[in-house]
């Protein structure tokens, strides 16, 4: 079953009068369950597909299909529901709440859920448990390692049990153990969860820990790729 559907996609960007074209005529599918690695140097249009597939910015022209629900036919309501519901973003800045602690950080998108306190609190400290967090739960970001904030990140991102996280540069902050580790945790939560992983990156690391690996430059995928 089809995850994602990418059909004809384009995006040009205007910055001081001039045109950028940051995608132009993408299209390709994944799967429910993959474990993606979308790849590419600085510019290629990496992470704007993957602001795309998230709904968080519109393309100019094409279709997105995400868990069955065409993006572009939902309205600002709709989207906002299927990003809470169903995705997990996972930012290279990571998106803390500076003031909030670790667990509170990992409780925010179920409270935005309407999950009871008790559940967020159980879930949260779980999660945290889970990306080997288990006794800094009341540390707030300042408080925490790049790689201690990352690991929040994607437990925050994990913990509403989404169908797709969406991760832009995971490992661009981390040293290469630190980044190993977090990659080996998302791959173990894919496989036991059957969570949809999307990277965009340019990490050799993160590539060879993809079953697939959708190779983009300057707005475009690579012959052969994104089928």
């Amino acid at each position: 079953m089809a995850m994602v559907e990418v059909t004809d996609v384009r995006k040009v960007y205007r910055q001081g009068g001039v045109s950028v074209s940051a995608l132009s005529g993408v299209s390709l599918t994944i799967e429910a369950g993959a474990f993606v690695a979308l790849a590419g140097p600085s510019g290629s249009g990496k992470t704007t597909l993957l602001n795309l597939i998230g709904g968080l910015d519109i393309p100019d022209d094409g279709r997105i299909r995400v868990d069955g629900r065409d993006l572009g036919a939902l309205s600002a309501r709709e989207l906002t529901t299927l990003r809470l519901h169903k995705i997990g973003f996972v930012f290279q800045s990571y998106n803390l709440i500076p003031v909030l602690t670790a667990v509170e950080n990992a409780e925010y998108v179920m409270l935005l859920q309407g999950k009871t306190k008790a559940e967020r609190r159980a879930r949260a400290m779980a999660a945290l448990d889970e990306v080997g967090l288990s006794g800094l739960y009341h540390r707030r970001p300042a408080e925490l390692s790049g790689g201690q904030q990352q690991r929040v990140a994607v437990a925050r991102a994990v913990v509403s049990h989404p169908s797709i996280v969406l991760a832009d540069e995971p490992t661009a902050n981390l040293d290469s153990a630190t980044g190993e580790g977090l990659l080996m945790m998302m791959r173990e939560m894919n496989e036991v969860k059957g969570v949809t992983f999307i990277f965009s990156t340019h990490d050799p690391m993160v590539m060879a820990a993809a079953r697939q690996v959708i190779r983009m430059k300057d707005g475009r995928l690579a012959s052969g790729e994104g089928a």
